[in-house]
């Protein structure tokens, strides 16, 4: 909004008018330091062991391994990274403010077909000079990823746009399951899904093994693809999930699909169903 080289204004006045400092029309983001992003990467290799590690027990953590750190940096790298410990405390799966949540829909349902339920989930990934955030759209009953997308911000729109090209692809599910998080209880996200006759199911605060198959997703993605790179870009770590995705999909077997991959149990249960279930699910 600010023009360098506007004929009449100068710089002050311009942020003068905008109401806003001028040392912030000057100031550059620098990132994080080295010193942090390590920190970070070994933060999240820990939590995908110990969900239920909160910001005291990480700091004690590391600071048994020997890093020099306090409470303080912790909790803001944890924050930033959108790591959240299972055990509940007041406010910590608190929606934005003006945000709807939806009770939990999956407790004693048997899911018996593809597209019956999805679930969605964000995790943090680490590059070598920063970092970067996955939200992916899995079938519940199949376990196959029906979409994916990486973003350098929490903001709801990613996740928006994997959900539009999971139901372009697929057809909307009668279900979809998330956590409490602001990405999936914002209007675009609730709107896209309501819009889509597609019922909203939350977890419960701090119930993480609500959602536990995308959390086994995750814990897979990062020790088989995520932690032996050391991406520089996001177009990288783009091709990098990429390629591992399509093996999970398609060739990974997967023990709770008998030794299958995931694609083809999908394909083979959706041939197996009767048509006018596949033109109800289509509709």
């Amino acid at each position: 909004m600010v023009e360098r080289d506007h004929p009449d204004l100068s710089i002050g006045q311009q942020c003068a008018l905008l109401q806003v400092p001028r040392s912030s029309f000057y100031y550059t983001p620098q990132g994080e330091t080295d010193h942090n992003l390590a920190l970070m990467r070994l933060i999240d290799v820990q939590f995908l062991d110990t969900p239920f590690f909160g910001v005291r027990q990480m700091t004690w953590h590391l600071r048994n391994e020997d890093h020099a750190v306090n409470e303080k940096r912790i909790r803001r790298l944890m924050r930033l990274m959108g790591l959240m410990p299972i055990y509940q405390k007041p406010n910590t799966s608190r929606p934005a403010k003006g945000h709807k949540t939806y009770p939990y829909l999956l407790r004693g349902l048997q899911v018996k077909r593809p597209n019956q339920v999805w679930c969605v989930d964000i995790t943090y990934l680490p590059m070598r000079r920063g970092f970067l955030y996955l939200v992916a759209i899995m079938d519940w009953h199949t376990r196959m990823v029906l979409s994916w997308r990486i973003s350098n911000t929490l903001d709801a729109d990613f996740c928006v746009e994997a959900l539009n090209e999971a139901i372009y692809r697929f057809g909307p599910p009668d279900i979809m399951n998330s956590d409490q998080g602001s990405q999936f209880t914002s209007f675009a996200c609730t709107d896209r899904l309501r819009r889509s006759g597609i019922r909203i199911s939350m977890d419960g605060k701090g119930r993480y093994l609500d959602n536990i198959f995308i959390e086994r997703l995750w814990r897979t993605l990062k020790y088989e693809c995520v932690y032996l790179h050391a991406w520089e870009t996001g177009s990288q770590a783009r091709a990098g999930v990429r390629t591992w995705m399509e093996f999970y999909n398609h060739r990974r077997p997967h023990k709770a699909l008998g030794g299958r991959p995931p694609a083809v149990v999908y394909s083979l249960t959706a041939e197996a169903m009767q048509p006018d279930q596949q033109e109800q699910i289509r509709a």
